[in-house]
């Protein structure tokens, strides 16, 4: 999209933007400081809540900030401080930067404090085309939720109510830039809609009652499914947990849904930062090189995926990008580190200040035919998890416990849903008896895996 296309969308130019981080800079060399970064931003956005066919919200935002950083000396004895003001004069950005100096002048010395390395800097940023406005009017907005709505109703008599409908749709833009010569910005979208769905029916005298949901996001609204196929979906997910009950404490295969496979994966990630490490308040302090996961699991972290929620060539301190196993054949190859958190760690960093980019989990066991239902069939006994409760997370220790639902299985079949159980176990023991990841792969934020089972769990019920 051309600049003069963006400024359809945008109250202030992409040059404009930089003559702001410019500025910044300016007044940071006036005062001194050795360096400096800053990160000028604008969005703005639209979020619309329905429920039982009526409007419940609709917010609006439009916002825009200045957040900079200010160094001063050099190592060992940098000091820093940070300030961020929304107002754009020049008076505003003058006084910001002065009070993150005076910040800095009073901060402890830290000799890992600083910017990156001049040579570590993309250079040539490059398109993955994540700017893709959803032009829509509340009113349409507010449409497409009734319609979603109404889908989840007509599925069946027994959906007697709604936990509501969503539609949101945000853009954005940034530039970034510091003293030592790096600038780079680009504008994005990301674009959701949702339902929920409450079933109810009577049984033994009392009614049964059951909610979920379904919301799907992108940063192209032509890549989301036609709501009614959401609200249809979120209502046969809420009628299929009907009848609920509780299951006898066991030991068995768990298999997680999609969906929740992709919290396992952040799991891990959040285990493999920088921050987490170098506080050894991780599981994965001094693990690199050993075998963590099963022997056919890759995890890829992967920022060029065009559309990508999590797609940059460069992270937030403006170093190059690149893509990169992080987990290859089971063996934990890399941690997420920033310059700051490398540094501590005695490491380069990975370009990851900010956290992971497009972090996807892979089986080269699997094949296209290895679908939900050929998991089904490879649990055979067990259970399905469709829904977590709590976090229940000891990153230290590894250690893991969360509330949950879902259904039965025996014989590779469902044979009635559970809820009010709890499944255990530990992270390390739970990644390395990874029997099998689905084809049913699906994207949450900037995290993607197909359905994961794991070979054995405690499972706490009756």
């Amino acid at each position: 999209m051309s600049d003069t296309q963006r400024s359809d969308y945008f109250a202030y130019s992409p040059e404009r933007l930089r003559d702001l981080c410019e500025e910044v800079l300016g007044h940071a060399r006036q005062l001194g400081a050795s360096d400096c970064a800053v990160d000028v931003s604008e969005g703005f956005g639209l979020s619309v809540n329905v429920r039982k066919g009526s409007v419940e919200t609709i917010e609006q935002n439009r916002d825009k900030g200045v957040s900079l950083t200010v160094y001063i000396g050099t190592p060992p004895g940098v000091r820093r401080g940070n300030a961020s003001t929304s107002d754009f004069s020049s008076q505003a950005l003058r006084e910001t930067v002065e009070a993150a100096y005076h910040i800095a002048r009073f901060t402890a010395p830290d000799d890992c404090a600083g910017l990156p390395e001049y040579a570590l800097f993309e250079r040539a940023p490059r398109d993955f085309d994540l700017f893709h406005p959803w032009n829509i009017s509340t009113d349409e907005a507010v449409r497409i939720g009734q319609r979603g709505e109404a889908a989840a109703y007509a599925v069946s008599p027994f959906i007697r109510n709604s936990d509501g409908a969503s539609v949101s749709l945000q853009h954005g833009q940034f530039v970034s830039a510091n003293s030592r010569g790096f600038s780079g910005g680009y504008p994005y979208s990301r674009h959701s809609v949702a339902v929920g769905a409450i079933a109810s029916r009577k049984a033994r005298g009392s009614e049964n009652m059951q909610r979920d949901d379904w919301y799907v996001s992108a940063r192209d609204p032509a890549d989301l499914p036609d709501v009614e196929k959401v609200g249809d979906y979120a209502a046969r997910r809420a009628l299929a947990r009907l009848g609920s009950r509780k299951i006898g404490t066991c030991h068995a295969p768990v298999l997680f849904e999609a969906p929740l496979a992709t919290g396992l994966l952040g799991a891990f990630a959040q285990a493999a930062s920088g921050s987490a490490l170098y506080r050894k308040s991780s599981f994965l302090v001094d693990a690199l090189g050993q075998e963590l996961f099963a022997a056919h699991i890759d995890i890829t972290d992967d920022p060029f995926i065009p559309k990508g929620m999590g797609s940059a060539s460069f992270d937030e301190e403006g170093v190059s990008t690149r893509c990169r196993k992080v987990i290859e054949g089971g063996v934990l190859e890399g941690y997420f580190l920033s310059t700051y958190s490398g540094r501590k760690l005695g490491m380069p960093t990975t370009g990851n200040a900010g956290g992971s980019h497009n972090l996807s989990i892979t089986s080269r066991k699997t094949r296209p035919a290895d679908d939900f239902a050929a998991l089904l069939a490879q649990l055979d006994r067990g259970l399905l998890v469709t829904e977590l409760l709590g976090q229940g997370v000891n990153y230290v220790t590894g250690d893991y416990s969360r509330g949950a639902s879902g259904f039965w299985v025996e014989h590779g079949s469902i044979v009635y849903p559970v809820e009010e159980i709890t499944i255990a176990g530990n992270l390390k023991t739970m990644f390395r008896s990874i029997a099998a990841v689905g084809a049913d792969v699906i994207v949450r934020g900037n995290k993607s895996s197909g359905s994961l089972l794991i070979e054995g769990m405690t499972i706490a019920g009756d």
